[in-house]
């Protein structure tokens, strides 16, 4: 019998009507190997956001199925979904309804028609640029869905900026979210991204925190995506 995890992971296009947004919710999901095959197995949920000017494909241009399948097929990292929504806009939280496409339709969606663990434990988000801006969001003001968040050369929405220390001290202990941040030394939104670290710092809330050698580009996205699933995953069993 072929062995499913040799097999890549299917990458599928899905979508669901929005009553938050002006347009369908479009996305990407990765399911992982033997996905079909193990018909009573849930999994983790990763979702990913991309960039301004880029679509829900960017992730998969950076290959961060490939990484997890490899990841997976060699036990590093237990068998996940990847969710990549489609961010139609380039405006900010408080001027139209992503936010609420995401929290109150994407993701019962997801829980719904695809074997999810639903649990915030068990789910995490991420994202690059203004992604990475958008997991900041989402991790601090609903830290009851996500218990992680990854924010990759990070963006940080102006309409949030003023809220993030609050934010924090608003979060019990207890729920706190596993957070993630890095940055290229090089890049454009280094400033913002230092102000963050340092609110974090502050607060004296945990988190890992890098600078790289990089610019605000595609290639030092791609060089880091295995490391990131493997930050995401390292929780999850």
């Amino acid at each position: 019998m072929t062995d499913c995890l040799a097999i890549p992971a299917q990458v599928e296009t899905d979508s669901l009507p929005s009553q938050s947004l002006a347009e369908t919710l479009e996305f990407i999901i990765y399911l992982p190997p033997c996905y079909d095959e193990h018909v009573s197995q849930h999994y983790p949920v990763l979702y990913l956001l991309h960039g301004q000017t880029y679509t829900n494909d960017q992730w998969v241009r950076l290959g961060a199925p490939a990484t997890a399948d490899r990841l997976i097929a060699a036990g590093d990292a237990p068998p996940f979904i990847i969710v990549m929504p489609h961010d139609p806009s380039w405006k900010q939280p408080t001027e139209y309804g992503f936010a609420e496409a995401l929290t109150e339709e994407l993701i019962p969606y997801v829980d719904a028609h695809y074997r999810t663990i639903a649990s915030r434990e068990q789910r995490a988000i991420g994202g690059l640029s203004r992604g990475a801006g958008w997991a900041i969001h989402f991790g601090l003001t609903r830290p009851d869905l996500f218990g992680a968040f990854g924010a990759h050369s990070p963006v940080v929405f102006w309409t949030d900026g003023p809220h993030l220390g609050e934010w924090l001290k608003a979060i019990p202990p207890e729920s706190l979210p596993r957070i993630y941040l890095d940055i290229g030394d090089n890049d454009r939104e280094l400033e913002t991204a230092l102000e963050l670290e340092d609110i974090l710092d502050q607060q004296n809330i945990p988190h890992e925190w890098h600078l790289y050698p990089g610019f605000h580009e595609e290639s030092y996205w791609q060089a880091h995506v295995e490391e990131y699933l493997r930050w995401y995953a390292a929780e999850w069993h």
